[in-house]
């Protein structure tokens, strides 16, 4: 506190400069004890007087005296002791030196220091004792005492000389003082008697009591001549007029102590003279008054204007005015100090004028300063709003959220702020990012998981169900038909579980976006690139808040770093670990408080937006518990039960090219972190992700394979005359897997991403085989299940083709086994699916798994030499068990016959020679027209392997037959040649080396039993016999005309050229 405010304080008798309230002890009158009640015109008289008084009239009771000294130690009233003095027991400091040391708050407070000033009337000598003297010993208290009885003996002794050197003027003045008051105190009514005139009491020098000395005053005193005054007035006789004007001049409290004989008059005068002078007085008071207030509204125009102004412009968010116009007001507040400060320190008083500017300027800055203030929170409580209410002001067409911030950020170093804005705002994005990655990516799993366990509890879809969605892989695609062939809720559940990775990791709009847009805001404050566009604040005040301290920047960097890790780790943990049991965040989310963002969970995440009502979140229709029954996408959170490998691959990589663009996002931000950590981590984060992912795949693909043979639809494909469906299928479904797992182990669609190229790395060796035996593992199971089909076909439920509980995708066309036509075969006829498996066998062996193996390796870029061998190995061993299947039955029965017939008794002619061959001979070959017709009908490509097969089982079956018999006479050598060149020449196109080999040794045992003579006769029927084998030959050209050769367009043309040629 200034000397300047101490003295107006101590002027005014004031605790502190700007009191709160009014001072209870000057509402008491100021008057003396022995005044009376005043009448009520005294009041009207007294109000007239008071106004032409000071306004702090009342604050200057204790100081009755207008005049004003230059030295205040002389002219200062006793009421109003000194600021400090000199310690009354003679120690060498002041007493308020001595207080301030002792951290007493005395100067501020002048009714606390008056307590240790001992010219005080308050002086409290207790509390100055055990304050300024509080560690005095005994012996300096009573030094101090001595030398406070000296001081006083030294006064006492001065007053003492002066009143003995004076002592004769003391008595008479005293006297005089007396006899005036008891005069007018008794009306003058009474008077000495008995005393004569001229008589001067005396008293003896050493009376102290001058009240009762008796006597006369000196001649000319001025009680003589009262004494006279009262002689006179007395000689003549007293009326009553003059008692009662004595009275009135009386000096006693009924007489108002002498003026009550001319107040009358004088409020009569009052009266008469404010009737006449009032209204003329009164005017001309009002005109100066006003054009007093008309000049100061002038002088102080800018200053009236201010609150108004800056009122109006935050009505109508004009921010800049708004700054403008407080800077304004605050140079105008600072003049005032200024002024207020020059008056200080050169104790020069204040003009009429510059007080009453300090005051408009007081008041004006109020004003103003509650406005900044008010709109101050405002601002604050718009930057660090949440980001739900940012996005609402951005879609009403305001500026975007870091530019908006930006701005207000600017407003606040321009009005002045002692928090430092920037940092403010980046502490709370951090906060609400963290906030929001945490319970979105918690609402996520657990939304997630609520939909996988609804999907899981519903009965599992049947082999051909599921089998009719990769019937569809062979289609071409159409605008309206998408890629995967899956069931609608699985196809559902994948889009939803992209959407939500999308909202978490995608390059804009996702979380990650905003964290990598915090830390390159946060990086552009740090470098001080944003600064230069924002505002010092008034006189540079806030040019302090534009560095960023070291702590600050370390804090910043490990925020980032962690919103980051907060990111991969649960993006991570949603792949890698089993799915969450709790879904309690779904039925009790926490109550949203004022700082809590309100998080909108788009439709795609959220169950709420599945078409199915058993799918939507409602506390009545809690989730089923995990399932549990051995499948192998129960351990895969991120895998919608029941789906195939088909729509996972696809989806997969569409989710791993998301982690991977989003991991070179991460790698990109080098500041956080050492490079290498950082680079480290994302790979850790794309190569775990991408192992979790060609797991889950390896093991639907397992289970898929197995359902494969469901794929067989017994229907004749529109390329292959010969065979089904099923090798396309089948190549469709295993070329989608492969390619699908290519993209997905190489993720070659994420390699256009800048930094992606030492992101992803190449896959691990475990990883490749793995892919490489579930490659070859369901090949197998795939050739497995065309045997079980071949043996056991499948129970067609044609409720489950057209059923759309499990919601196909993708409906295809599919006919009853029943209804034959020119596309469809006898699936019930074992004999047929054993025929048609073993044509889909031949297309596997020679066109379908070479392409597979050639595209798996140009693919991962390994050489399946063993696989392929082991492959085709396989492939010959099933082909050779459903070849026997087939021809096994037909041979048993042929050997039947040819053993019947040959064994019976009538087969051997009893003499001449034999003209037909035996009727066993006609119902083999019949059997053998039933084979090749119902071989070419459903896969002619195995006729000819099939019907030579059989003639060399037929040859078989006659050497063993022929062996069982022990002598052939002529004729039945004739029969026998007969029997078996008829056969040999009617199959004669699908004779093999084999075939014939048995017909040779089929002569040679039955030259063995027969004799020379029957050999040349036998010679000798030769010719006799070619003729009749010929004649037979043709009477059943017709029966056995299948097995004739059908010569090709251009065997025909040269025959017809050559029998042309013999007509010439």
């Amino acid at each position: 506190m200034t000397e300047y405010e101490r003295a107006i304080l101590g002027h005014y008798h004031l605790a502190t400069p700007f009191p709160v309230e009014w001072p209870a002890e000057k509402d008491q009158s100021d008057g003396s004890d022995e005044e009376g009640p005043s009448t009520a015109k005294k009041d009207d008289k007294t109000a007239l007087r008071n106004r032409r008084k000071s306004r702090y009239a009342v604050l200057e009771r204790a100081n009755p005296s207008k005049a004003r000294s230059a030295d205040p130690q002389r002219d200062r009233p006793d009421s109003s002791p000194p600021r400090d003095e000199t310690d009354p027991l003679g120690s060498n400091e002041s007493v308020v030196r001595a207080l301030r040391r002792r951290g007493i708050p005395v100067e501020d407070d002048a009714r606390l220091r008056n307590q240790f000033l001992l010219s005080s009337k308050t002086f409290s000598p207790a509390l100055f004792l055990s304050e300024v003297h509080s560690d005095a010993s005994t012996q300096s208290l009573l030094q101090g005492l001595d030398f406070l009885s000296h001081a006083i003996d030294q006064k006492s002794a001065s007053l003492k000389s002066l009143v003995e050197a004076n002592f004769e003027r003391f008595v008479k003045a005293k006297a005089t003082i007396d006899d005036v008051y008891t005069e007018m105190r008794n009306e003058g009514g009474l008077r000495d008697q008995g005393k004569p005139p001229g008589h001067s009491p005396r008293t003896s020098r050493t009376s102290v009591h001058f009240r009762n000395t008796s006597g006369g005053g000196a001649p000319g005193s001025p009680r003589r001549s009262l004494q006279k005054t009262g002689s006179s007035a007395g000689t003549g006789t007293a009326n009553a007029t003059g008692t009662t004007d004595r009275r009135k001049n009386a000096l006693t409290r009924e007489s108002d102590y002498g003026v009550q004989g001319i107040k009358l008059p004088l409020a009569e005068v009052v009266d008469r003279a404010d009737e006449v002078w009032g209204p003329m007085l009164g005017g001309r008071e009002r005109e100066d008054s006003l054009k007093a207030v008309i000049g100061s509204v002038e002088r102080y125009r800018g200053i009236f204007e201010a609150g108004a102004t800056i009122a109006d412009c935050i009505k109508r968010k004009e921010y800049e005015t708004v700054v403008k116009e407080y800077e304004r007001a605050r140079r105008y507040a600072q003049e005032a100090r200024d002024i207020a400060d020059t008056a200080q320190q050169t104790h020069i008083a204040l003009t009429v004028p510059q007080v009453h500017c300090i005051v408009v300027t007081a008041r004006m800055w109020a004003d103003v300063d509650g406005q900044v203030d008010a709109l101050k929170r405002d601002l604050w409580r718009r930057l660090v709003e949440p980001p739900s209410h940012v996005a609402r002001a951005a879609a009403d067409g305001s500026a975007p959220s870091t530019e908006r911030h930006l701005e207000i950020i600017g407003l606040l170093l321009q009005l002045g702020t002692r928090e430092n804005p920037i940092w403010v705002w980046l502490l709370r994005r951090y906060d609400d990012l963290k906030k929001r990655i945490t319970s979105t990516c918690e609402q996520f799993r657990a939304e997630t998981e609520f939909v996988r366990r609804h999907l899981a509890s519903e009965d599992p879809p049947g082999a051909r169900v599921l089998a009719a969605h990769l019937h569809q892989l062979d289609r071409p695609e159409s605008a309206d038909q998408p890629t995967p062939s899956d069931m609608v809720s699985v196809i559902e559940l994948w889009e939803r579980v992209h959407s939500s990775l999308r909202l978490l990791l995608a390059s804009r709009g996702s979380l990650l976006s905003e964290v990598v847009d915090f830390w390159q805001t946060a990086q552009t404050f740090i470098d001080g690139r944003a600064q230069r566009g924002l505002p010092i604040g008034f006189d540079g005040e806030s040019r302090e808040h534009h560095q960023l301290s070291g702590d600050g920047v370390h804090e910043l960097r490990r925020g980032a770093a962690e919103l980051v890790g907060l990111v991969r780790d649960n993006v991570l943990a949603f792949f890698a670990d089993p799915p969450v049991d709790d879904l309690s965040v779904l039925f009790s989310p926490l109550v949203p408080g004022p700082g809590t963002p309100t998080l909108s969970p788009s439709p795609m995440l959220s169950p709420r937006g599945f078409n199915d009502a058993r799918l939507r979140l409602d506390a009545g229709n809690p989730p089923p518990p995990s399932s549990r029954r051995g499948q192998a996408w129960e351990q895969f959170a991120f895998w919608p039960p029941h789906s195939n490998a088909v729509s996972g691959v696809h989806y997969c990589d569409k989710l791993l090219v998301l982690v991977a663009t989003a991991a070179s996002e991460m790698a990109a931000l080098t500041s956080l972190a050492p490079a290498g950590n950082t680079l480290e981590q994302a790979r850790m984060f794309v190569g775990g992700t991408r192992d979790r992912c060609v797991q889950a795949i390896c093991a639907v693909w397992n289970q898929d394979a197995e359902i494969c043979k469901a794929m067989e639809d017994w229907t004749r494909s529109t390329e292959r005359k010969d065979a089904s469906h099923f090798p396309a299928h089948f190549f469709s479904f295993e070329s989608s897997v492969v390619t699908g797992l290519q993209k997905v182990l190489y993720l070659s669609d994420a390699m256009g991403t800048p930094g992606a190229a030492e992101i992803v790395q190449q896959p691990a060796a475990k990883l490749l085989h793995l892919v490489r035996g579930q490659f070859v593992t369901s090949l197998y199971k795939a050739f497995s299940g065309m045997v079980e089909n071949a043996e056991r076909p499948m129970k067609v439920d044609q409720e489950a083709w057209a059923s759309e509980r499990h919601g196909v995708a993708h409906p295809g066309t599919h006919v009853a086994p029943t209804d034959l036509t020119a596309q469809t075969v006898n699936a019930q006829d074992a004999s047929v699916r054993r025929l048609l498996t073993l044509s889909n066998l031949q297309v596997l062996k020679s066109d379908v798994v070479p392409q597979l193996v050639a595209q798996f390796e140009n693919a991962f870029s390994v050489k399946l030499t063993d696989e392929s061998r082991t492959i085709r190995d396989v492939l010959g061993q099933i082909d050779t068990r459903l070849f026997q299947a087939y021809t096994t039955p037909q041979v048993e029965k042929l050997k039947h016959l040819i053993r019947t017939g040959i064994l019976a008794p009538s087969w051997a002619p009893k003499s001449g020679r034999p003209s037909e061959v035996r009727g066993y001979i006609y119902a083999a070959l019949l059997d053998l027209v039933m084979v090749h017709t119902q071989v070419s009908t459903t896969a002619a490509s195995l006729a000819p392997q099939i019907l030579s097969y059989l003639l060399e089982q037929t040859s078989l079956a006659l050497l063993q037959a022929f062996k069982q018999r022990p002598k052939y006479t002529l004729a039945a050598l004739m029969q026998a040649t007969l029997d078996v060149e008829f056969v040999a020449q009617t199959l004669g196109q699908y004779t093999t080396e084999k075939a014939s080999e048995l017909q040779s040794q089929i002569y040679l045992e039955i030259d063995r039993g027969t004799d020379n003579e029957a050999r040349r006769m036998l010679q000798n029927e030769l010719p006799e016999m070619r003729t009749i084998l010929k004649h037979l030959r043709e009477r059943s050209k017709a029966e056995f005309a299948c097995f004739k050769r059908q010569r090709t367009p251009r065997e025909r043309a040269e025959r017809q050229h050559s029998e042309q040629s013999q007509s010439r």
